[in-house]
């Protein structure tokens, strides 16, 4: 009796070591790989400015709006889907919030408001489409995508902008600056300390970012997104409602897609037809190179938001080069996704082969 039982200890601290190791290991490649990379940025531009605290701040201020969507994509992924509308929906977002406030003369509020239920809306009908009539995400979010950029050309074919005329409050709202800490800044050439700042839409993405990462990780709903990616005919088995999880997954999605096409038009100011082409490709690669799987049922918003830095790094160390072609960044971010594919692959495969 007592051999057995010692054998047996070793054996569950194995089994929980493995287990420990093929959920964060991805997650620890990500950090590590922001950590040099954005350490090399601050070497090899330390003279262009690299090193102020203030540069970091403005990667975070770029990509406020595609840490809320990346958020909302973590999730749909999660339950092994997919959301390809998301990139559309925010250029409707913004057109709308254009529109609507140059125009239309509703005030910022409301126009939030009639932004976040056009969300709620394209959520419910595309988990209705993905979780009850089961068609595939891809196809489902693909109409969704063509929909939402088509209906933005219906909105306006010209490029909005917001001024302060247009609407005092919102244009109050995207030059707010929150001041940090004086100490973090830096002196000028002139001598005079550059205090550093966050703008309004990096307060929301933490509290988006904050607010997800507690859902996923301390709630029934959180639990059974991970269970239904995991596999539908045990999470099923356990009593959980599968088609309502998914559907839940999609509403959530759109509605912080929502809440991102928000920051976006607070960074942008503008709304055109173009508008966040290619953004949900960007959601999907900072998703993925923060280790959630294509297969779901792992993956969490953290290193979504590392994988969003990353993208963000990359941008700016081409960008304070200023001799590198624009089309740079997609080209490295291209390689680390297929380099974070790759990876997945042989964690999956381990996996299979310890069980």
């Amino acid at each position: 009796m007592k051999t057995t039982a010692i054998n047996k200890k070793p054996a569950s601290a194995l089994k929980d070591r493995r287990s420990m190791n093929g959920n964060t290991v991805l997650l620890v490649i990500t950090i590590a790989l922001f950590i040099v990379m954005y350490a090399a940025g601050c070497i090899v531009y330390a003279d262009k400015g690299f090193t102020h605290f203030q540069t970091f701040l403005n990667i975070l201020i770029n990509n406020a709006g595609l840490i809320c969507v990346a958020c909302g994509m973590t999730c749909v992924m999660l339950t092994g889907g997919i959301d390809i509308s998301v990139g559309s929906l925010i250029a409707l977002d913004c057109m709308l919030l254009a529109k609507g406030m140059s125009d239309w003369g509703i005030g910022a509020v409301p126009m939030c408001l009639i932004i976040l239920a056009i969300g709620i809306v394209m959520g419910i009908i595309q988990g209705f489409c993905v979780g009850y009539l089961e068609i595939q995400p891809f196809i489902v979010t693909m109409a969704g995508m063509f929909f939402a950029r088509g209906l933005t050309a219906v909105v306006s074919t010209a490029q909005l902008s917001i001024t302060q005329d247009a609407n005092a409050t919102f244009y109050a709202w995207a030059n707010t600056k929150i001041n940090l800490p004086e100490f973090l800044g830096y002196a000028n050439k002139k001598g005079i300390i550059q205090v550093p700042y966050i703008r309004v839409g990096v307060i929301v993405a933490i509290v988006v970012l904050i607010a997800i990462f507690l859902v996923l990780r301390y709630t029934k709903f959180g639990r059974s997104l991970y269970a239904v990616g995991g596999s539908e005919q045990s999470a099923a088995m356990m009593g959980l409602n599968v088609k309502l999880t998914k559907m839940k997954a999609y509403i959530l999605s759109s509605f912080l897609c929502s809440i991102g096409g928000i920051c976006y038009c607070l960074n942008t100011m503008q709304g055109s037809v173009q508008q966040a082409s290619g953004l949900e490709m960007d959601a999907i690669a900072s998703s993925v190179i923060g280790g959630t799987l294509l297969t779901g049922g792992v993956g969490n918003v953290i290193g979504s938001f590392f994988g969003v830095l990353i993208n963000g790094t990359i941008s700016t160390i081409v960008k304070t080069n200023g001799k590198l072609a624009s089309s740079w960044p997609n080209i490295l971010t291209a390689a680390l996704l297929c380099f974070f594919i790759v990876l997945q692959s042989i964690f999956a495969k381990i996996k299979e082969k310890s069980k």
